[in-house]
């Protein structure tokens, strides 16, 4: 099978072991910077594993940490996560990362499936760990605290630090609890090996290192920016900025001031910046729109000789206001990438590369390439990683299954959830439904659990329905399923919808009957497109966002067995 390889790799060693030879090679490279009061701090390598090194020893001195103990981090992103997540595992632990958007009380079922010993948190969550003193060993602050030992105390007692674990490849080295969107979340068991396998095979697949800056805005505690967005960027000698606040605004500036060369997203992201571009041209003069018109025109043609160079040179501007002139990859995962983002904004000439991975994959499974982008795919599979359609249809879709030296042993204590996922062979069951084309490109259609099957046998996928209608203009949000309608006994295709509120408003509208009716329009227009089966036959509106994961995909779990009677129903 054909896999995206541009280079060969390196030893394989365990994640400790790629701190220490990447502190050893670039010892003065900037690892980790983040914006603070004003100006950058700055962490170099060297500084990072004398960090790590301190604060492995006071956990083992004075939180008696173990080899295969179990530490929870907790927090938003920052240089000290990374120290915190590198000093578990140089002191031989097991790392449990903690979303900061769950609630209390499923962290707290986390905290206890997990049998965990200590929590590493920011000040904002350590009254929530005392509340769980009696079973956590210790609480440690990232930030000066009069409640518990904390980062700057310890680093001041702590000056020499403390030799590496000794660890294998096959020891574990993180339990991920994924949020996921059908339920209480399972642990997936990575070891050394499939964390460090995948990190290699990322390497082995795009061209990144010294020179390159990675900006980081999704959350650490998740395993597509803590395996590409931390660990890969180690392994290069990459510097990592962090965003300091999630504010448009505050984004904007440190773009600007960072100029990075990477960026990891999702979807959701992406979006928000094409949407944003649009807005800001619309406000254009309308000789400015028609000279655009213009040139766009001019460029397209162009674009036949230049492969699309053209047009990229026109919106050279928009790409400098927003600091990523100098971005060679924009990589997003994490939930499937809208076709017309993707295309709007590569024609702005932002270098988009659509991925596809999941967290019992340790994630990365594939990624297009950077010369041969078909993002409307997921693109081809990075190194040693095997993929196959299991159970195909007349159109060549079934089940995405994996095979890879980076699948999860399995789930935490749940070796019956394990056998249904992973097959004695090896296999790792996606759940994701898709086709692989003559050329390797993988695409995904939908997930399994979500196929909308009718009485006549044909499959229904939802996410090619609600992508169709949150292009609309009044639809921000959609969730389409299928309910079985008592009086036909068939299979209804349903969607619940949230409308675009900010510009429903605009037009002066507050009766719901009347949102009704336009959102009505925009379902009849996207109904006009689709063949009868898969025509939406009834929906309801919500007036509130869509509960959803850390990677923005929406908890389906959560609307279980609704058939919608009244189109007016509002939930």
């Amino acid at each position: 099978m054909r896999t995206l390889k541009i280079r060969e790799g390196k030893p394989w060693v365990t994640i400790p072991e790629i701190l220490e030879r990447s502190a050893a090679e670039w010892p003065n490279r900037v690892l980790f910077q983040m914006k603070r009061e004003g100006g950058w701090d700055k962490y170099t390598y060297e500084e990072v594993l004398s960090l790590v090194r301190r604060l492995a020893e006071f956990l083992k001195k004075e939180a008696n940490l173990r080899k295969g103990d179990k530490f929870s981090v907790v927090g938003g992103n920052r240089p000290e996560w990374g120290v915190a997540y590198l000093a578990i595992l140089w002191a031989g632990g097991i790392v449990v990362p903690l979303d900061p958007k769950l609630t209390p009380s499923e962290r707290s079922y986390i905290l206890g499936a997990a049998g965990v010993k200590g929590v590493i948190a920011t000040d904002h969550f350590v009254g929530e760990m005392l509340e769980h003193k009696d079973s956590l060993g210790i609480i440690i602050s990232m930030d000066r605290s009069a409640r518990v030992p904390d980062f700057p105390t310890i680093w001041a007692g702590y000056t020499k630090g403390v030799d590496r674990e000794n660890l294998s490849l096959d020891d574990v080295a993180v339990i991920l609890f994924t949020s996921g969107t059908t339920g209480l979340p399972k642990g997936v068991v990575l070891t050394h090996r499939n964390i460090v396998s995948n990190v290699d095979a990322m390497y082995q697949a795009i061209d990144y290192g010294p020179g390159d800056v990675f900006y980081s805005v999704l959350p650490l505690h998740h395993v597509f920016e803590a395996t590409a967005g931390f660990l890969a960027p180690i392994y290069g000698g990459v510097t990592i900025a962090y965003a300091s606040s999630l504010r448009p605004d505050v984004m904007r500036a440190e773009l600007r001031e960072v100029r990075p060369t990477v960026m990891l997203v999702v979807p959701l992201i992406l979006e928000k910046f094409l949407v944003g571009i649009r807005k800001n041209l619309a406000k254009l003069s309308a000789s400015k729109k028609l000279a655009l018109g213009v040139l766009r025109g001019v460029s397209r043609i162009a674009d036949i000789f230049t492969g699309g160079r053209t047009t990229r040179a026109l919106y050279r501007t928009v790409r400098e206001q927003m600091g990523l002139d100098r971005a060679r990859y924009i990589i997003s995962g994490g939930a499937a990438l809208p076709r017309w983002v993707s295309a709007g904004l590569e024609e702005m000439g932002f270098p988009i590369l659509q991925g596809y991975g999941l967290s019992e994959a340790s994630p990365v499974v594939s990624v297009n390439p950077p010369d041969a982008p078909r993002n409307a795919s997921v693109g081809l599979p990075i190194p040693f990683c095997e993929v196959k359609i299991v159970d195909p249809d007349e159109n060549g879709v079934g089940e995405i299954a994996v095979r890879a030296p980076f699948v999860m042993q399995g789930y935490y204590k749940n070796p019956e959830a394990t056998r249904e996922v992973i097959t004695p062979d090896g296999w790792l069951l996606t759940g994701d439904m898709g086709y692989i084309d003559r050329d390797g490109y993988i695409y995904i259609t939908g997930r399994k659990k979500a196929v909308i099957v009718t009485r006549g046998g044909k499959n229904i996928f939802p996410e090619e329905i609600e992508e169709k209608l949150t292009q609309r203009e009044l639809i921000s949000e959609a969730m389409v399923f299928g309910g079985k309608n008592p009086a036909t006994g068939e299979e209804d295709v349903q969607a619940i919808i949230y409308p675009n509120m900010e510009l429903v408003g605009k037009m002066g509208i507050t009766d719901e009957n009347r949102i009704y009716e336009l959102i009505k329009r925009e379902v009849d227009a996207v109904n006009s497109g689709l063949a009868d089966y898969k025509k939406v036959k009834r929906f309801a509106l919500r007036f509130e966002e869509f509960p959803k994961t850390t990677t923005v995909k929406i908890k389906r779990h959560l609307f279980k067995n609704i058939f919608i009677e009244k189109g007016q129903k509002v939930l």
